[in-house]
């Protein structure tokens, strides 16, 4: 048997798709009908996958996942049988036997449960076995390498993993197993974002997780959010929690290159690292495409927030992004945080790189802050932050060492943060 083999390809259909981050109200005609190479590879071309074995707990209730174990087969048994247990997924890398739409998926039949890694605990969405090496997206057989989806608490925790390998993999419900029922709400049909957003994660609906000390690394997209795309669809009253967690390098030709705040939605952010993050390396691509542009005088930053969303952040660190952040939304909160020298970038906007591009900058507090262009907008209060501070001298895991420093920006080894926003 061979394999059919076909370019991947947005093709447009008479349905139209809202493009959040277009300025005008522009609609996509697009119906995401991609086709990648591997999808509708006959059965007889891949190994069979053998039946898992039923998990058992250990004596502690704890349930473990080893290397050649199936993640998701093991996650849906132990939902349906102990709601709100922990599972531990033992050193090793971990990743797709097929083209599929994401490694993990937690639905609403998941909620409550404890995804944790023990040692080096690798989650990828590429498998060099099952791609083939023509395709775009190559070695990538996933658009997502971990989804939540509609109706997910933040009970539902995943924690101690690195998630990486996503390269802009696109497969629809009409192409693949889909992993979310179709919602009865209109607010959360399955469009454009749902499917090529949120590499290494994606946030969709009711969803608000709990992410914490998660390695967010070398992840690529078709269009944003090459990291995280959350997109609540304005069911933002809750937020999703990340912790301790890392970003580094993820690219992607829109905005949000680790994290992507869509319109509607909500993140909190505690002793996070953001680090060598790069978006709008396709802008131009995606202006030729679908006529779309955002901020193309100077681009977006490593997080991006749209109009109607808030992202809530403290004790985070931002530096040698491509800009650092980027926020239209309202209510948004910045206190003790670090932005220096987000500089990094290909020259293609051409009013240069900022620090931060925030359009109500009272939320940001205590912050220390240095680059090019410190504060797009003009919105920030100097007297609150300090603007062109000493360097902070820092070590190999981008912890400040100088005194000036002490109680800002993120720490490897935190203490915990006490308070509320």
């Amino acid at each position: 048997m061979t394999r059919r083999s076909t370019k991947g390809r947005l093709s447009q259909s008479a349905s139209r798709w809202r493009c959040e981050f277009h300025t005008r109200a522009l609609y996509l005609a697009a119906a995401v009908a991609v086709c990648v190479s591997a999808i509708g590879c006959e059965s007889s071309s891949r190994r069979p996958v053998p039946k898992p074995k039923a998990p058992k707990p250990d004596s502690s209730g704890v349930y473990h996942i080893r290397p050649g174990d199936e993640i998701q087969a093991v996650l849906d048994v132990v939902a349906a049988r102990s709601p709100a247990a922990t599972i531990r997924i033992h050193a090793g890398t971990y990743r797709p036997s097929g083209y599929g739409q994401a490694l993990i998926h937690f639905n609403r039949v998941h909620d409550g449960i404890t995804l944790e890694g023990e040692g080096d605990v690798v989650l990828t969405a590429a498998n060099t076995d099952v791609a083939h090496a023509d395709d775009s997206s190559y070695p990538a057989v996933v658009n997502h390498v971990v989804f939540f989806g509609d109706q997910i608490s933040s009970n539902t925790v995943l924690r101690g993993v690195r998630i990486t390998g996503a390269n802009g993999f696109v497969g629809t419900d009409d192409e693949l197993p889909s992993i979310e029922e179709n919602s009865q709400l209109p607010q959360l049909r399955k469009e454009l974002f749902y499917y090529l957003d949120g590499g290494a994660i994606k946030i969709f609906g009711r969803s608000y997780p709990t992410i914490e000390n998660v390695d967010v690394i070398e992840n690529r997209t078709r269009l944003c959010g090459a990291g995280v795309s959350i997109e609540h669809r304005g069911f933002s009253a809750k937020l999703v929690r990340f912790r301790n967690c890392r970003f580094r390098d993820n690219h992607c030709p829109g905005t949000g290159a680790a994290i992507d705040v869509l319109r509607g939605s909500a993140v909190q952010l505690d002793n996070c690292l953001f680090v060598g993050n790069v978006a709008n390396t396709g802008m131009d691509a995606i202006a030729a495409e679908y006529g779309l542009r955002y901020k193309a005088e100077h681009g977006c930053g490593a997080l991006t927030v749209f109009p109607k969303s808030r992202a809530m952040v403290r004790r985070c660190t931002f530096t040698a992004n491509w800009n650092g952040v980027d926020d239209q939304g309202t209510g948004s909160v910045y206190e003790d945080c670090i932005f220096w020298h987000n500089t990094a970038g290909d020259g293609s906007r051409p009013a240069g790189p900022y620090e931060l591009d925030i359009a109500a900058g009272s939320g940001v507090r205590r912050c220390f802050i240095e680059g090019n262009i410190l504060d797009l907008q003009d919105s920030i209060d100097s007297q609150a932050n300090t603007m062109r501070p000493l360097d902070p001298d820092f070590n190999d895991l981008f912890e400040p060492q100088s005194e000036d420093y002490r109680g800002i920006g993120y720490r490897d080894q935190p203490s915990v943060i006490q308070g509320q926003f």
